[in-house]
């Protein structure tokens, strides 16, 4: 359908066609359109642009001037509070996701902001030192930029962050803060997140040196009990989850199998692609590993049997070369870790265990837990789970727990 045509159906056509937004209107539906989104969701997300392209006119703001600044002013400003004449498309979700598309067109505006931002511009910089530097995972430099920006946000405003003027206790009362909401887990990750922060303005010549004792030691109280793995039980009934004859249903079954029979994490599989199966000496190439090494595994038979159904019957014709692709627009494009995560939150809803289980990482500790109890090594689980030291693998060893009995000294005063 011509892009006139589309927009001859929205109720308020006139706010796109004579607004500000009117000049990419048509180059963003075609956007849309080449990700393979239906015409359903074009019109509702043209709908949520011509609503912003209204509040844009009354505000005087122009194309020029539209960035994320731009855009969170809009669905966290004004939708709540909308007086806008009615029908209007005023949905949070749908608006936000429209305007993230919009977003993906004006680049310049993102630029502009971290120029403008000191906060961005420090954070750009911090992210460069961990990539570079450090060379840590993307999502690990996601994560401590996101924590870090927090902070800075939150102590400096959109100031330029200057640690001379830092006091020990507005840390202090920062992470006091943090502490009424957050688990152990996520703040031990938190602080870790700052004293590598201190540590790179450190490098830059700061005396971040006592911020950084400033920051606490949370406990962490993860050796205190069994790893939480899937019994035989509820890994059969965890794999008989999936739809088999549904192409989606063989691509999350073939997932899950790697996650299963490889040890991979969720982030590997996304970057999976089809050079990555070697099928003649049956191994499998990850390029993607948390230590940045490039690494071989063998491919089990019953990975390889369902990446190989999958490939036949159910995967979709696209140019990407990732394995694991999208199969809903935007059709095509590589599957992201929060997918995957979401594919296995579901098969533990259909067989009943999401109560007790979620996320992929627990496939790996099963893998884990099988091994050992198979008989396998500390040292042959660290292997297969490419674990650089043998500490992090030998958690799993307190599995065995007939193995252990026959360690275990007796008890002062208890009878022989």
């Amino acid at each position: 359908m011509p892009t006139d045509e589309c927009l001859a159906k929205l109720v308020r056509y006139r706010w796109l066609a004579e607004g500000p937004l009117s000049g990419v209107v048509s180059h963003y539906t075609e956007a849309l359109r080449s990700r393979r989104y239906t015409e359903r969701t074009i019109l509702a997300y043209l709908g949520c642009l011509a609503h912003f392209s209204y509040w844009m006119t009354g505000e005087r703001i122009g194309l020029a001037s539209v960035d994320p600044s731009v855009v969170n002013s809009f669905l966290a400003g004004h939708l709540p509070a909308c007086t806008c004449p009615a029908p209007c498309y005023g949905a949070a979700r749908s608006s936000g996701a429209a305007l993230q598309h919009l977003l993906r067109l004006l680049p310049t505006g993102a630029a502009a902001v971290a120029a403008v931002n000191p906060v961005e511009g420090e954070l750009e910089r911090y992210g460069e030192y961990l990539s570079s530097v450090c060379g840590v995972a993307p999502s690990t430099r996601e994560g401590r930029t996101r924590h870090v920006g927090m902070f800075l946000i939150r102590v400096f405003d959109t100031g330029s962050p200057a640690l001379l003027q830092l006091t020990a206790e507005q840390v202090d009362t920062f992470l006091s803060e943090l502490t009424e909401h957050w688990r152990p887990a996520s703040l031990r990750t938190f602080c870790n997140s700052l004293r590598s922060y201190f540590r790179y303005r450190a490098l830059l010549g700061d005396p971040a040196s006592v911020l950084s004792d400033v920051l606490p030691r949370v406990a962490d109280w993860r050796g205190a009990t069994l790893p939480k793995a899937l019994s035989d039980t509820e890994l059969e009934a965890f794999l008989a989850a999936f739809d088999r004859t549904d192409p989606v249903g063989l691509r999350d079954y073939a997932i899950a199998r790697c996650l299963l029979d490889l040890g991979l994490r969720g982030h590997e599989v996304t970057y999976l692609a089809l050079e990555s199966v070697d099928w003649r000496s049956a191994t499998v190439t990850i390029n993607a590993s948390k230590s940045k090494r490039v690494q071989q595994l063998p491919l089990p038979v019953s990975a390889g049997e369902a990446i190989a159904q999958y490939l036949r019957q159910g995967r979709p014709k696209t140019k990407d070369r990732r394995l694991f692709v999208r199969h809903r627009a935007p059709f095509g494009e590589p599957l992201s870790v929060a997918a995957i995560r979401n594919a296995m939150n579901r098969a533990f809803t259909r067989c009943g265990l999401r109560e007790r289980f979620c996320n992929t990482h627990v496939l790996r500790r099963t893998t884990a837990t099988r091994l050992q109890r198979s008989g396998a090594s500390v040292k042959e689980i660290a292997d297969l789970l490419r674990h650089r030291g043998l500490d992090t693998a030998s958690r799993y060893a307190r599995v065995d727990l007939e193995r252990l009995r026959t360690v275990a000294l007796p008890w002062p005063g208890s009878q022989p």
